[in-house]
């Protein structure tokens, strides 16, 4: 459904095409997040930019969020940098707008619903989608308190990308899966976002359920750091999605920033090198 009144419309035909194009060079997508603000508005643009230009396929730009449920240390430390920098919501859809015009690829939000909720659901959508953003992710947005934000995204041309955790039944699963858009986030394990030593097999089973439940691309993320753990999940995903490996080379760069947009960008290549080897 076309936005009304030539409102702009965002891009979700760009992030099912970029996904499609991934799969038809029988590879998975590389999706790289960062929290916008991090470590300022303008190096927060740069990082993800350069995880683009590095091999990404997507970016997600996160809103930081002072209570996070997901989110392990890593990000929460560079979510709290962003706060007492004074990143806000017009600092988050800059960066998806800068990152977006700089590089042509799908720009993806990962956002908490109380900051949607506050700042209005229509609001949000319309001035994302005017930004270039390609969807949301909202992992703590309830499916069945959804359909005001769904029907709000599906008139401005955005994903409603959910997440699915291995503690979803197949029941359950198969709810999210028709409500949502773009693709299916699956969360490799039950925790908080950050580097694993392995990411398991509980990984594989939950795609594979997953995909029993919906056409939808279905991309894991949680513990993903490395690029034979890209490889790994690469033979059953159709996306791998890293956020801590990223945000901990800014973090380790400190204030060379130089530094660490190198180190963000060479990860980024090493990964995506990862993915079109698919174990």
């Amino acid at each position: 459904m076309p936005p009304a009144d030539g409102a702009a419309t965002g891009n979700v035909e760009l992030l099912t095409a970029t996904l499609a194009a991934a799969a038809a060079e029988n590879r998975a997508a590389l999706v790289g997040y960062l929290p916008a603000g991090f470590p300022t508005v303008d190096g927060g643009i740069q990082a993800c930019v350069a995880l683009l230009e590095g091999g990404c396929d997507i970016v997600e730009v996160g809103l930081p969020h002072s209570d996070p449920v997901l989110d392990g240390p890593v990000i929460q430390t560079a979510d709290d940098i962003a706060l007492r920098g004074g990143v806000r919501i017009a600092g988050v859809l800059r960066t998806v707008r800068e990152a977006h015009a700089a590089t042509g690829a799908p720009v993806l939000c990962m956002t908490y619903w109380n900051p949607v909720d506050r700042y209005g659901p229509e609001r949000f959508a319309a001035e994302l989608a005017a930004a270039g953003g390609a969807g949301c992710i909202l992992p703590d947005l309830p499916v069945e308190e959804s359909e005001g934000w769904r029907k709000a995204a599906e008139r401005h041309g955005l994903a409603t990308v959910f997440v699915v955790a291995p503690s979803s039944g197949d029941e359950r699963l198969a709810k999210i899966t028709r409500a949502g858009s773009g693709f299916v986030y699956a969360a490799s394990l039950m925790g908080v976002t950050g580097t694993r030593a392995s990411v398991g097999e509980q990984a594989a089973e939950l795609v594979r359920r997953t995909k029993a439940t919906t056409p939808l691309p279905v991309c894991v993320g949680l513990g993903v750091s490395t690029p034979a753990q890209a490889a790994e999940v690469a033979a059953f995903a159709d996306g791998v999605i890293v956020g801590s490996a990223f945000v901990k080379r800014l973090l380790d760069a400190g204030d060379d920033l130089a530094a660490g947009l190198a180190d963000v960008r060479a990860l980024a290549g090493e990964l995506a090198a990862g993915v079109r080897t698919r174990g």
